[in-house]
């Protein structure tokens, strides 16, 4: 195993046990979750609760710059942008720890002309990292990659704290466009860290395991989407 697979792997399982801690899993098989895209899932996680967690979202954020340089580069960005709205606190914080500007992105335009979507300064040709707190599929960062190349924008780039990483052809969308998705965490980590430390009942966990082995079908079996 290469430096890099082990540092993925550790910060996976550092990040999944931070999530796990602050109670940001959320699992609920007789209720399933509809995400953006559709799916129907028993299992949630809710980023935005690290915003009140200095310590753990320091640590989160330490291990997204060093993912960020290895995987993209010390001095291949000019800014980072936040999606509207999760992404805009992870964004103001990897900014400030690469020492880049930041810029956010809204769901929709504000106002007119080719920064209608963008708050903060935007030069033509800026590098730029699109920033948001989870995926499910990478679909929806397409509306905000395509604001930021309105705007002159190069964006070849998104990142995310947690893909969900069980979805067949998650990040093809992306990939038709250009774009590259980065991660630490996906379930398959919160599922090893809480077998590790009985974080779940087993039937819990049970259920998680029976969703990864296949998501598709758990969700057109629980009125999601399916193949």
């Amino acid at each position: 195993m290469d430096l890099d697979t082990l540092a993925n792997a550790e910060a996976g399982r550092t990040v999944a046990s931070i999530l796990l801690e602050i109670g940001a899993v959320n699992f609920r098989p007789q209720q399933p979750y509809t995400l953006t895209a559709g799916w129907a899932s028993p299992v949630y996680i809710d980023c935005r609760k690290i915003i009140s967690y200095p310590r753990a979202r320091r640590r989160i954020i330490d291990l997204a710059t060093r993912k960020i340089e290895r995987a993209i580069g010390f001095e291949s960005l000019d800014s980072v942008a936040g999606g509207e709205t999760a992404g805009i606190p992870y964004a103001a914080w990897l900014a400030d720890s690469l020492g880049l500007p930041m810029q956010y992105v809204r769901k929709k335009p504000k106002g007119f002309g080719r920064m209608g979507q963008i708050e903060g300064d935007l030069s033509e040709g800026q590098r730029v990292l699109l920033v948001e707190d989870l995926a499910s599929d990478g679909g929806s960062k397409l509306a905000f990659v395509d604001a930021l190349r309105r705007a002159g924008a190069q964006v070849n780039d998104t990142f995310v704290v947690f893909f969900y990483g069980a979805f067949p052809g998650a990040t093809d969308a992306l990939a038709a466009e250009g774009i590259t998705l980065h991660w630490l965490a996906t379930w398959h980590d919160v599922l090893a860290v809480a077998e590790r430390t009985a974080a779940f009942p087993e039937d819990s966990i049970e259920g998680v395991r029976a969703f990864l082995a296949d998501p598709v079908g758990w969700s057109a079996a629980h009125g999601g989407k399916g193949a």
